[in-house]
């Protein structure tokens, strides 16, 4: 084959400056024949020439955003005037110590601390992340988990992005301060960790040359290295991921290791007096997870009942035999419980039901009536809060809406008896000058299912179709995306610009049905409902294809590469961040970070029928000539999820075929990974960016 590798004698209607990536041969010999692909060589992120065109993406980006800097300054700055710079969080009692996060104006990362009561809850500083940080463009905190008597701390940190975090063991000392030990252990994943009940032994999960957390390691604190530690257990199963973590009891370690369709889950008790021992092997298509509740362990399971169910067993029962487990709650289609978190006398469920998720209160063997914590009908979110201590006749939980910000109660598990114990300031803003409702959008013609559709705008926002509009979206791995309160978000709505949130076949609002019905050979249907609420938002005169933006990252950057792609005249504007579009060819390639363990959620291209199904709606592979919305695109150059690759090439060709002259801007992390800037300042910035991009182009 013959490719013309020369600039300067290839077509394209990229405007001037505008970075031409360099093309090499190159075929991929797939079942539904062979493809060219010119950009495959951007697989290679150590290519001095891949290197220099990111580089050239950068400076474009830079240049396209220059005359925008006012408008960015003035973003940032209102982003940055609606928070409490200087702030602390409600103290938690954890054991004999009241523990408390601050935040400090001008610094961009919080301060933890803790002391003997809750008037001195800011006694003794536990980890300073701005002192950690120091001298890292890129910083996560993973762990920060203590030992039972609260006098030793396992912390990690990632300074690079790539999800691979060094971790060390800071000790309480006499003077009241702490001290970090000379061990450390490098090359950790951010799986979880458990101590035992002495604190003598430290067991962490690494990964694996894929970036898939598969063993779990024991650490015997006080060696300096990590030539003597054991390996207790190791997943083979490259669809697997490990996770560890405690009971709330303090009793259990759990070892959890799960594909995307089956799970299996192993018990030892914190005193190792016993080794971990599997409660149930595991089965295709079968989930479920444990936690121990007093003298029973308690189970959410969907077997023989796919939106799950609840069951029990007695400790002192045979309880790794089916036998030993009856029945606590059963299974309710429609009604998808996620999750069952235990306390001496009571256990709360997760669940979410018409596309809501709310809280559920049961007593210890019908002690009391069961309870709904009661939220109202509007679109909102609510979880559990940190609530470590395990004889607790009251629990702490967050809700919030897209008008109310993250909110924190304290309510009686009994009497229903509710305490606002603080909510997010937010400073220079009047909440009520905003309005959220749901709508429902049908999608699939005669057959047609309704897609929830969350709204927000400014009351004197006019909806005569006038209104730009952004949506987003995500609708994969059945992640239910409630809801969330965003400040920098008010400033599209003090400008009259609508926000919308999709739920799309693929989450799993709906129940699992939900999921089943956007996943593998049904992946269409989230594409399509995607653009069912497009088009409503536009039926329901609330804005026009000139005035409406998608937004998604990751596995949403997918959903709007492919809406893009499919529908390009129904959108002005499209953000993608770290967008997974070149989906065909990652997937086709078990050596990249997680392909395997994906194949469960997209299949396996390398046949049929997916080889067919997935090349349909890839947006890489149905990048053709059209008159594209204008595209902002970002990438980490050390992600570990989304390889920078995939949307550089998908930028490379869009910038070839693109017919229009509406811009396409591609902004690289160059010390960063899947999640972008860390920095709650650099985060703003960032953000202040992408709004100003919106701004520009509906």
């Amino acid at each position: 084959m013959n490719v013309d590798n020369s600039k300067n004698n290839r077509h394209t209607n990229a405007p001037a400056g505008a970075p031409i990536a360099p093309r090499r041969p190159h075929v991929w010999d797939r079942p539904t024949g062979p493809v060219e692909d010119q950009f495959a060589w951007m697989l290679d992120v150590d290519d001095k020439e891949f290197l220099d065109h990111l580089a050239a993406e950068n400076t474009y980006s830079d240049a396209y955003f220059e005359p925008r800097a006012d408008t960015i300054e003035t973003l940032y700055s209102e982003i940055k005037s609606r928070v409490q710079e200087s702030d602390i969080s409600t103290p938690v009692r954890n054991g004999a110590w009241w523990y408390v996060a601050r935040t400090q104006e001008g610094l961009s990362y919080p301060v933890h601390h803790r002391g003997p009561t809750i008037d001195t809850a800011t006694e003794v500083v536990l980890f300073d992340e701005n002192i950690e940080s120091a001298g890292h463009e890129y910083f996560d905190l993973g762990a920060l988990d203590a030992s039972h008597d609260h006098r030793l701390f396992a912390w990690s940190i990632d300074t690079a992005g790539d999800e691979r975090y060094h971790m060390r063991i800071r000790a309480f000392a006499d003077d009241g301060t702490f001290i970090d030990s000379d061990e450390g252990i490098d090359g950790v994943a951010n799986a979880g960790t458990a101590w035992s009940t002495d604190g003598s032994s430290l067991f962490y999960v690494r990964p694996d040359d894929q970036e898939r957390p598969f063993q779990v390691w024991r650490h015997s604190v006080g060696d300096l290295t990590t030539d003597a530690d054991e390996l207790i257990f190791e997943e083979l199963d490259e669809r697997f991921f490990v996770a560890i973590g405690e009971t709330r009891s303090n009793e259990w370690i759990i070892i959890h290791t799960a594909s995307k369709t089956s799970a299996e889950v192993r018990l030892a008790p914190s005193d190792l007096s016993a080794p971990f021992t599997i409660v149930r092997p595991r089965r295709e298509d079968i989930e479920y997870q444990v936690d121990h509740w007093g003298d029973r362990f308690v189970m959410t399971t969907n077997d023989a009942a796919i939106d799950f169910r609840v069951l029990t067993a007695p400790l002192d029962s045979e309880w790794t035999t089916t036998d030993a487990w009856s029945e606590l709650i059963a299974h309710i289609p429609g009604l998808r419980i996620s999750g069952v978190e235990a306390f001496a006398g009571h256990i709360v469920v997760h669940e979410w039901a018409d596309a809501q998720p709310r809280l559920r209160i049961l007593f210890r063997d019908g002690a009391l009536p069961e309870r709904t914590v009661e939220l109202g009908v509007a679109p909102h979110d609510v979880d559990l809060s940190a609530n470590p201590e395990w004889d607790s006749d009251t629990i702490r939980f967050v809700t919030t809406s897209m008008v109310m910000p993250p909110s924190l109660f304290e309510e009686h598990v009994a009497t229903g008896e509710r305490v606002l114990l603080r909510q997010l300031p937010t400073p220079n803003v009047d909440l009520k000058q905003y309005v959220t409702r749901r709508l429902w959008a049908p999608s699939g013609g005669d057959n047609a299912v309704l897609v929830p559709l969350d709204i927000v705008h400014h009351v004197d926002t006019p909806l005569d179709g006038t209104a730009a509009t952004v949506l987003y979206g995500y609708g994969s791995y059945e992640a239910s995306m409630a809801p969330w309160f965003s400040i920098a978000r008010i400033s599209l709505l003090d400008r009259g610009m609508v926000f919308a949130l999709a739920h799309p076949r693929g989450g799993g609002e709906l129940g699992r049905q939900w999921y089943l019905d956007g996943k593998l050979h049904n992946k269409q249907h989230t594409f399509d409902d995607m653009i069912a609420c497009s088009e409503h938002l536009v039926e329901a005169k609330i804005t026009a294809p000139d005035r409406l933006a998608i937004r998604g990252g990751s596995a949403g950057g997918l959903l709007v590469g492919a809406c893009m792609t499919q529908r390009p005249d129904l959108y002005a504007s499209v953000v993608a961040e770290v967008p997974f579009v070149d989906i065909v060819s990652t997937m086709s390639d078990p050596t990249l970070p997680l392909t395997v363990t994906e194949w469960e959620e997209w299949g396996d291209p390398r046949s049929e029928p997916f080889a067919s199904i997935m090349a349909a709606y890839s947006p890489y592979d149905n990048t053709a000539a059209a008159d594209y919305p204008a595209l902002f695109v970002t990438a980490g150059l050390n992600d570990p999820r989304v390889s920078v690759h995939e949307p550089a090439k998908w930028v490379a060709r869009l910038r070839e075929v693109a017919t229009g002259n509406a811009p396409i801007v591609f902004r690289v992390e160059m010390g960063a990974g899947h999640g972008g800037p860390t920095g709650r300042y650099d985060a703003w910035r960032d953000e202040a960016r992408t709004l100003a991009f919106l701004l520009a182009t509906v």
